[in-house]
């Protein structure tokens, strides 16, 4: 069978390469079946019927309307960890760039006029304003522990750092990820009160919007230096620009330039480079289509933001019924009920919820009439019915 994907952003070909040749592929697809983006802004796109998933090459969703493709039970995928190194590299990058002063020291350097004697003199009568300090002894806090920042603070743990992590949320697997070197926060409080620097690694939601605020910097270290490559709302950017300005935090490091940030002496603002490496993009394609392609050929979820995660193997010649359904009690019983009522054996099942959503794989020995997919469509909290054979 073709299937049909539809990309809104430029996608790494190598990535697109893993998908077979029967599929068809492209920005002007229409009628397709799955979205492929990166950046892509949806909340204002209107989605057809059509879309059955849309995957995001990336970590962060928050530029998809999760919540009422949900309802429409389209599935919403992400890529996790695809690009955790080079998000990785640059908060390193931009540590050393905050500890050492190197920008401003740059731009000094760069303002530099006269022959080698005056330029010579010039450096040894400027340099002592660019005066840093060292990473080993000094206290990274770490909010948020999962891809990027286990990476992170196994990195400062290898660069001789103490390193105080939170996160409530911590998977069991990232918890056996992290060096034991890392100390437990109790609280987040406790993380800005220790850190010489702090750097963030959650989410955008609303639980998070701001989590760096006027009263948390109050808690900082003086001349503590704050880093965020995750989410520019995560930050408060007027609360630190007057921490900045009243010199209580020596710098910000950010991937994420602001009318309100730029020009600050104290703030470095990349435009958003965390995952623009080559390796990140490719990584990130090649995660997003495996997934895909695994959704739309048998109904499988991995790496879902809003659905559970439920993978079944295809019963040889069966035909599969895939249903999204919202979690309420009895849905498989009355869906099974009605492929019982149609003569069909079922062969193998899985259900699997999340929240308030469902996802229930049905490999059936028989066929599935228009009739009974029909059927199965009208049980109150379904959302949507596939049958793929």
């Amino acid at each position: 069978m073709t299937y049909r994907i539809q990309t809104l952003n430029s996608i790494s070909a190598r990535g697109l390469s893993k998908l077979p040749d029967t599929y068809e592929v492209g920005s002007q697809v229409e009628n397709a079946d799955a979205w492929l983006v990166r950046s892509a802004n949806l909340h204002s796109v209107e989605i057809p019927d059509s879309v059955l998933a849309i995957s995001r090459a990336g970590a962060g969703t928050n530029t998809i309307p999760v919540n009422q493709l949900s309802g429409r039970g389209i599935v919403v995928f992400n890529t996790p960890g695809s690009n955790a190194n080079a998000v990785k590299e640059l908060v390193l990058a931009g540590m050393l760039l905050g500890v050492r002063n190197i920008i401003p020291a740059a731009n000094f350097s760069r303002r530099l006029a006269g022959d080698d004697d005056e330029i010579n003199a010039a450096v040894e009568a400027g340099k002592k304003q660019f005066v840093g300090w060292e990473l080993p002894g000094r206290t990274l806090g770490v909010i948020g522990l999962g891809e990027v920042g286990v990476q992170v603070a196994n990195a400062a743990v290898a660069l001789g750092m103490k390193v105080l992590g939170y996160d409530p949320a911590i998977t069991i697997r990232h918890a056996w990820q992290l060096s034991s070197h890392v100390t437990r926060a109790s609280s987040i409080d406790e993380v800005f009160k220790k850190a010489d620097v702090l750097t963030v690694h959650v989410p955008l939601v609303d639980g998070t919007k701001h989590l760096v605020n006027r009263e948390r910097l109050g808690l900082m270290k003086q001349r503590a230096l704050v880093l965020n490559f995750s989410r520019a709302g995560i930050v408060d950017s007027e609360a630190m620009t007057e921490a900045l300005d009243a010199g209580s935090i020596r710098g910000y490091v950010c991937d994420f330039p602001s009318h309100e940030l730029l020009g600050h002496s104290k703030v470095v603002a990349l435009p958003h480079l965390g995952a623009s490496t080559a390796e990140a993009e490719e990584n990130s394609a090649a995660m997003a289509v495996i997934e895909l392609q695994d959704f739309l050929e048998n109904g499988n979820i991995t790496n879902s933001v809003n659905f559970p995660d439920a993978i079944l193997p295809r019963e040889p010649g069966t035909t599969r019924i895939v249903v999204a359904n919202v979690n309420v009690p009895n849905m498989v019983g009355e869906v099974s009920s009605l492929i019982g009522d149609a003569g069909i054996n079922i062969a193998n099942l899985l259900n699997k919820s999340r929240g308030e959503l469902a996802w229930t794989l049905i490999d059936v020995k028989g066929e599935v009439t228009r009739e009974l997919r029909a059927a199965i469509e009208q049980v109150e909290g379904v959302l949507r019915v596939r049958v793929i054979g």
